[in-house]
């Protein structure tokens, strides 16, 4: 099975728990929404990169590995639900549809992501059945990476500020789940965790900077979600402060460091592959003329 099918696999058996289609005693319009906010995926890049970490370093335990790729992926999405509200983003597309918020209510909006995030960790209370210890270790980085002080929330924190402290928004906004990724990978094959922060770390700030450089250059037809929200809502972001060039030259330097902090392990060459893969999607075309 592919790392697209496994990861798909892996969401819709969470989803289908949490959200029983047909079935009475749960909230129809609310059981929808999760499964709206959560199919068709995206990029499925972070959990892409979680199980290719994995397997980078033997994947001895797949039921675990795709536990955690579920999880990472539900927190990103119930990201997403929330990041769209009216009272942050505002956005009426994602992925090329209406935003859950405009599909659904802005209530159910809200209940949608609590419940997404609710569920990413009950899929890996459920897993401790195959490993306790991995398993309260992947719950732990994945908490530490989502919440305060400096996961996704601090990100959405930072926006509220005012003196934004750069290097910590760039990494809780937008780096702290390619660090739950890469870390969780490891997690899961039962390594140890912290030689892995750097290419996470070096993986966000590069899709951090591509993301900038989508905004600028894209349209909203390209993007499936609004162009040009850096420059509306005023955020600091890499074209701005280096230019387009100067925002590729960025890019293309911190996949490099990204690709050489790769830790030794059996599956190296693979896992340099794969970010190298990537990294040829991250560069928007109207940013490589």
């Amino acid at each position: 099975m592919g790392l697209t099918d496994r990861i798909d696999a892996a969401v819709t058996t969470a989803l289908t728990r949490a959200a029983p289609r047909g079935r009475s005693g749960a909230p129809e319009q609310l059981s929808h929404a999760l499964h709206y906010a959560c199919t068709p995926g995206g990029a499925r890049i972070r959990p892409t990169i979680l199980l290719s970490v994995a397997m980078a370093c033997g994947d001895d335990r797949p039921a675990i590995s795709d536990a955690a790729a579920a999880a990472l992926e539900l927190i990103h999405c119930a990201s997403l639900v929330h990041d769209d509200l009216p009272c942050f983003d505002d956005a009426a597309l994602r992925r090329g549809k209406p935003s859950v918020h405009r599909a659904f209510s802005e209530p159910l909006a809200v209940l949608t992501g609590d419940s997404l995030i609710i569920l990413a960790f009950e899929t890996l209370a459920r897993a401790a059945v195959q490993d306790p210890v991995r398993a309260v270790e992947l719950i732990e980085v994945l908490a530490r990476q989502t919440g305060m002080p400096g996961g996704i929330c601090a990100g959405q924190g930072w926006e509220s500020e005012a003196t934004i402290d750069l290097s910590a928004y760039h990494h809780s906004k937008t780096g702290a789940l390619f660090v739950a990724a890469t870390q969780m990978g490891a997690l899961s094959a039962g390594q140890e965790p912290e030689p892995w922060f750097d290419l996470g770390a070096l993986i966000g700030e590069a899709f951090q900077v591509a993301d900038d450089l989508r905004d600028a250059c894209e349209t909203e037809a390209q993007m499936g979600k609004p162009a040009g929200q850096d420059a509306a809502h005023g955020r600091p972001n890499a074209v701005a402060e280096l230019g387009l060039a100067g925002a590729v030259a960025r890019l293309n330097d911190i996949l490099s460091g990204a690709i050489a902090s790769i830790p030794s392990c059996p599956g190296e060459a693979a896992l340099a592959q794969m970010v190298r893969a990537q990294a040829d999607r991250l560069i928007p075309v109207g940013a490589q003329a």
